[in-house]
């Protein structure tokens, strides 16, 4: 370890860690803990109480979340861009991130440091995902490179890291012979841990019909090109997920009113939901990913048309009980949730013989 940072730095960070983070240090060695202070926490803060701010571009997964809430625990994300082209409405990111999607000043200069600081403070490894916050195949990718250089570093420092899971809608992009190559090595190289493969391509695909995409996922790839791209990555023998997230209530919303009558298509229907599964199963998909679409106001916007309209739908569902507030978004009450989106999903997913889990249990369960 680097002279500058002798254990004294490393116990003076540890002391000051927010209790909210800290179950993160819990049960480690004190190497460990000394580690990961020293990567995260900013050394030169005068602030009494500390979070994980100090990364520039390989950072912890959120920053926001309580650990006892949000067990996330040690694992990193690598949002490659700022925003995202696809203009998803109802984009949870939405709420933080720039309308405008644009690359990162400095992107490889950073990250390089973030991965030598890795190494100088010999921080355990853990897991990567690339990204929560933006697409990492979205069209810019082509011209910055920045996704397929982010790849090429984690798999220089493979040994810190325990798997590797990239997220998009873009699985054209992401199968093309230079980024498959290395998707091959970072799956070999460890091994994944209890059965989760060392490398996963998490592909959402969300909706069957092209009415539905066009207003969901406005400036995203087609459904037939994200179904090719599944394709061809299982043909390559990349492990997939397939998300089916975010799910939307289903007509009939009340004995006499359906979607059409809120001036919005069906998202998701039943025999949709079996066609999308079918595929999955069809494909070999590792496994599923779910949850309840949350209504997310922008970052100094009003909801977007569509979703305004969903509101209603929500509204409606949910009544004689009031939509949740938490976390910035509106959300359908659980039990609610449940009985009329969930609970008839999972059924489906059991049918086709395919596991499913919860978004916040697909990320926390991954090693």
């Amino acid at each position: 370890m680097n002279a500058l940072f002798e254990n004294d730095s490393g116990l003076s960070l540890l002391n000051r860690i927010d209790p909210r983070y800290r179950p993160v240090w819990e049960h480690k060695s004190e190497k460990d803990q000394q580690a990961l202070a020293l990567y995260f926490l900013p050394h030169r803060s005068a602030k009494p109480v500390l979070g994980p701010t100090r990364p520039r571009i390989l950072k912890w997964y959120c920053p926001f979340a309580c650990q006892k809430v949000f067990a996330s625990g040690h694992r990193y994300c690598i949002n490659v861009y700022t925003g995202c082209e696809h203009q998803c409405v109802y984009c949870y990111a939405a709420g933080y991130e720039p309308e405008n999607a644009n690359p990162k000043k400095s992107f490889e200069k950073l990250l390089c440091k973030d991965m030598e600081d890795l190494e100088t403070f010999d921080v355990p490894p853990a897991p990567v995902h690339l990204s929560n916050s933006t697409d990492p195949f979205q069209p810019m990718e082509e011209r910055f490179g920045h996704t397929k250089f982010a790849l090429e570093q984690i798999l220089q420092y493979r040994h810190r890291f325990t798997t590797v899971t990239v997220l998009t809608k873009n699985p054209l992009r992401a199968v093309q012979s230079d980024y498959v190559e290395l998707f091959r090595k970072l799956a070999a190289a460890p091994a994944g841990q209890n059965g989760h493969p060392g490398l996963v391509v998490e592909v959402s695909l969300a909706f069957l019909q092209e009415t539905a995409r066009k207003v969901y996922d406005p400036g995203a790839p087609s459904v037939l090109e994200r179904m090719q791209g599944i394709r061809l990555l299982r043909a390559a023998g990349i492990p997939v997920v397939m998300r089916i997230d975010p799910l939307f209530p289903r007509s009939p919303i009340t004995e006499s009113k359906t979607m059409v009558d809120f001036g919005l298509p069906e998202a998701q229907t039943i025999e949709d939901l079996k066609t999308l599964l079918a595929f999955a199963k069809e494909n070999g998909v590792h496994h599923i990913v779910y949850s309840v679409g949350k209504l997310v106001p922008p970052r100094y916007r009003p909801l977007p048309e569509v979703m305004q309209k969903m509101k209603k739908v929500y509204e409606t569902v949910a009544a004689p009980e009031r939509l949740v507030w938490q976390g910035g978004s509106y959300r359908l009450p659980y039990p609610i949730a449940n009985e009329k989106i969930t609970a008839p999903f999972l059924k489906l997913c059991e049918d086709h013989n395919l596991a499913a889990k919860f978004c916040k249990q697909n990320l926390i369960n991954t090693p």
